[in-house]
C-alpha cells in the first residue's frame, strides 16, 4: 500500500474512474470499486450487507450538529483531545494506545488483531471536504485508489455528511476482501487548520455485525478544533 502522503495526494484531485451506483437519485445498491465486470465476489455479498441496504443505509444524510454533542462521553468511551494538532475523537475504554506509522494518534484493542482507530493528517490548500468534488465520486476514489491493497476487493456502503459549528464531515462504511479475511471499516474525513484530517476505525470483517454501531460512534465523534494562531 502506497504511503499516506501519497496517496492523500490522489484524493486531492478530480476522481478518474466512473462510480457504479451514484447515490443521488439511485436505488439503494452496493457500490463495488472495481472498474471489470460483475464477478462471483459480487454475490458473496452478506445478509448484513443486504439488510442494511434494504433499509435505505446507502444514502446522502446531512446531520447539523453542535460541539456539545461532541463533548459528550457516552459509558464505556473514552476522549482523545489533541489540542496541538487540532482534533478530538472518542474511542471504547478498554483499548489501549498503540505507535501506527504515518498516525498522529490510534487506539487499538487489548485482544482482538485489526481492532483499532487511528488518525493521520496532511497539509493542503483546500479549506472544505465538498472542495473535493462530489461526495459520492471522493469517496469512490479514495476507497478505490487509497485503501485497497491491489490484492483487495473493496465495497462502499453508507456514506453520510455532517455538518459541527459549520465545518463538514464525510462518514462512509467499507469493506476490503482478500482471500481469506476481510476488514470492514467507517473511516472520516473532514479539512480545517489547513489538513486534510482522516480517522478511521476498523475490525474484522466476521465481527463487524456485533461491534458495526459500537464504532460507528468513534467514527461519528471525530471533530477538528482551530489550532491558535
Amino acid at each position: 500500500m502506497a504511503s499516506l502522503q501519497s496517496l492523500i495526494s490522489k484524493q486531492l484531485v478530480a476522481p478518474n474512474c466512473t462510480v457504479t451506483a451514484r447515490l443521488n437519485g439511485a436505488p439503494p445498491s452496493v457500490v463495488n470499486a472495481s472498474s471489470g465486470e460483475a464477478s462471483s465476489d459480487d454475490k458473496k455479498v452478506t445478509k448484513r450487507r443486504l439488510a442494511l441496504l434494504g433499509a435505505g443505509a446507502l444514502s446522502t444524510v446531512l446531520l447539523n450538529r453542535s460541539s456539545a454533542y461532541a463533548e459528550e462521553v457516552p459509558k464505556n468511551y473514552r476522549s482523545y483531545v489533541d489540542a496541538n494538532d487540532g482534533y478530538s475523537y472518542l474511542y471504547p475504554s478498554d483499548w489501549r494506545d498503540f505507535e501506527f506509522l504515518g498516525h498522529d494518534s490510534a487506539f487499538k484493542d487489548r485482544n482482538v488483531q485489526l481492532q483499532s482507530v487511528r488518525v493521520a493528517f496532511i497539509p493542503t490548500t483546500k479549506t472544505d471536504v465538498r472542495d473535493l468534488g462530489p461526495m459520492d465520486e471522493a469517496i469512490f476514489n479514495l476507497v478505490n485508489n487509497v485503501y485497497a491493497a491491489p490484492n483487495q476487493i473493496p465495497a462502499i456502503y453508507d456514506m453520510q455528511e455532517r455538518t459541527v459549528d459549520g465545518r463538514n464531515y464525510w462518514t462512509f462504511e467499507y469493506d476490503l476482501e482478500a482471500p481469506g479475511y476481510g476488514v470492514s471499516a467507517f473511516a472520516t474525513v473532514a479539512i480545517g487548520n489547513g489538513r486534510y484530517y482522516t480517522l478511521i476505525v476498523t475490525a474484522n470483517e466476521r465481527r463487524w455485525s456485533r461491534l458495526r454501531n459500537k464504532l460507528k460512534v468513534v467514527a461519528d465523534s471525530f471533530k477538528i478544533s482551530d489550532l491558535n494562531a
